[in-house]
């Protein structure tokens, strides 16, 4: 056993063990990423539709692809988000300008 690991001893809902068994996740790996993610500067965490979710479940586990692969393409996206924005703002601006 890895000596950097420590045993403790965790109450989830009847329903949660159930459901996370039947897609046979590793309740012990969760709790270890979702902690890294809590505690780690540099990380974040997105709230997604099902359909989205699925989407990254599917690509991940049969390209053996991580978060980190995805980086780039986020940050393009969040650049793309920014200049919708931004020209949002500029026509609206130039839209109140017209009016007064």
């Amino acid at each position: 056993m890895d000596k950097s690991l420590k045993r403790i001893s965790l109450m989830v809902r009847e329903d949660q063990y159930n459901k996370l068994s039947e897609e046979g996740i590793n309740l012990s790996g969760l709790i270890r990423d979702l902690i890294d993610d809590y505690l780690s500067e540099f990380k974040i965490t997105l709230s997604v539709t099902e359909e989205t979710r699925k989407l990254y479940d599917l690509i991940i586990s049969n390209t053996g692809s991580n978060d980190g692969d995805l980086e780039i393409y986020f940050k393009e996206a969040l650049k793309g988000l920014l200049r919708d924005r931004i020209k949002d703002m500029q026509e609206l601006e130039e839209k109140l300008s017209k009016e007064h």
